[in-house]
């Protein structure tokens, strides 16, 4: 199985990273990282020689037809998603591509489409954060009932992102970006949320442009209640100087925190049992030391947690454990905070339909705020 990335920016690395361990220490040598596509044919060449890689070049059919796209992983901005994902199953490939996987929802149902047409290749998107130890853990004591039922959550992304970040064309721009941190920062951590608390159902939230020059929000606040009954906050936020990202989710037997930044270890969640269940935090921590001799993630959460039963799925003919249809909860939420935020209504699930412009844009209707003014973005 051969595998080929295409973009070869920054995460990139996280992928090549993972696809050579999986290779080489989970049992799974048919797995072979072969092909590297960038715009930009000398960091395809560095990457390739970085990572001991044959084939690289600037275009995806020539890869293509040279037999080594398998799988293909999309590291790309997300305005190519859709299409480079097109023609990947097009050509009979799986497709691994990064978060946020398109820019909205008709984008999502899109790709779901030509997934099922296609008959035979996958999609998968990345979440990673759903794969570390602790998380599984997590939603296997709530789902046990180990933990009891939750009641209140808090999910705070707060990053720190200069006025120089900006400066990258398609940054800060809701048709090429989809969105501000709601939608390419804060994502990764309410996703995580969405994973362990499951479907929600009602969002009320504010967004705001207060300190970058974007036509995007830099941060955004909201109240979100799910099917349980559950209620909890989430913020996303570029603008916090010191960074953090973490979770807190209080159930009627324990506190159960993470705090990390942009991945955890198993040293990153803290429980505190509610009075008369101490015996919780007894359960967590066997499980933490059954977990610890895993030899593949080795009790952190990152691209190899997922990559790893993801290549599993592939290699056996089946689906991999997370699909379109899974992360579509994830990116609604996204949809339906921005569409709150700019109509200052709140918004019920499912309730964004085809017709609805938070549809087919996170900008909708537009940001209450006028857009930026700014030739070197081409906007």
């Amino acid at each position: 199985m051969k595998v080929t990335i295409l973009g070869a920016g920054a995460i990139a690395h996280a992928h090549a990273d993972a696809v050579h361990e999986i290779s080489r220490t989970a049992g799974l040598e048919e797995v072979e990282l072969a092909g590297i596509v960038d715009i930009d044919a000398a960091r395809a060449a560095g990457f390739a020689a970085r990572h001991g890689i044959d084939l690289h070049g600037t275009d995806l059919r020539t890869a293509i037809d040279a037999g080594v796209v398998d799988v293909l992983h999309i590291c790309t901005p997300p305005a190519l998603h859709l299409d480079q994902a097109r023609t990947a199953l097009a050509a009979g490939a799986h497709v691994v591509v990064e978060k946020p996987a398109v820019l909205s929802l008709a984008e999502l149902d899109a790709l779901a489409e030509l997934e099922r047409s296609a008959a035979g290749p996958r999609v998968t998107q990345v979440v990673q954060h759903r794969f570390g130890p602790g998380a599984v853990r997590l939603r296997r004591m709530l789902a046990d009932g180990e933990l009891g039922r939750p009641l209140v959550a808090t999910c705070d992304t707060m990053w720190f992102r200069p006025p120089a970040y900006f400066e990258v064309p398609w940054r800060g721009r809701f048709d090429t970006e989809g969105g501000g941190p709601t939608m390419g920062h804060g994502i990764h951590q309410f996703d995580l949320l969405v994973s362990i608390l499951g479907e929600w159902t009602e969002v009320r939230a504010m967004a705001g442009r207060l300190a970058r020059h974007v036509d995007t929000e830099d941060v955004s606040m909201a109240m979100v209640q799910f099917s349980s009954g559950a209620m909890a906050s989430v913020t996303n936020s570029l603008l916090s100087p010191r960074q953090t990202s973490s979770l807190r989710i209080d159930t009627t037997h324990a506190t159960v925190e993470l705090d990390h930044l942009y991945g955890y270890e198993d040293s990153h969640w803290r429980v505190t049992p509610a009075e008369g269940h101490e015996d919780v935090a007894d359960r967590w921590a066997e499980s933490v030391a059954a977990d610890a001799v895993d030899p593949v993630d080795q009790g952190r959460s990152g691209h190899l947690a997922q990559l790893d039963p993801t290549y599993r799925a592939l290699l056996a003919g089946e689906a991999p454990p997370v699909g379109v249809a899974d992360v579509r909860g994830t990116l609604e939420l996204a949809a339906a905070i921005y569409r709150s935020a700019f109509t200052g209504a709140p918004v019920i699930r499912d309730e964004i339909s085809p017709g609805d412009p938070f549809y087919e844009s996170m900008g909708g209707t537009g940001a209450p705020w006028a857009p930026v003014k700014d030739t070197a973005k081409g906007i």
